[in-house]
């Protein structure tokens, strides 16, 4: 299993009811692309300091790599993601994706 973890730096005006409905969008893959298993999305809660300005994420879990491949290709996933970004500090800049491969 893969297990996809986004984390995130929204501009300060996206408001709570916009994150909300970007992660809806983004929840809404599950069972629409084939292997994408999972999708929880929230606030850092951490309370270690290490943030680094990424206060949000969400991480999504995939059946295998051939699922995240296909995931990051597929156009939902694109639209989806293009709607995160430009809700983003700096656009991409404001993103860090990180995939771990679980056994």
């Amino acid at each position: 299993m893969i297990r996809h973890c986004v984390f995130v730096k929204f501009r300060t005006d996206v408001s709570a009811a916009e994150r909300a409905d970007i992660y809806a969008g983004l929840a809404a893959l599950v069972g629409q692309i084939d292997g994408l298993l999972r999708a929880d999305f929230g606030p850092n809660i951490s309370p270690e300091g290490m943030a680094k300005g990424f206060n949000d994420g969400f991480i999504m879990d995939l059946a295998d790599a051939a699922a995240r491949d296909r995931y990051l290709v597929d156009p939902a996933h694109k639209a989806a993601g293009a709607r995160l970004v430009a809700a983003l500090e700096g656009g991409r800049e404001g993103l860090l994706v990180f995939d771990l491969q679980l056994d």
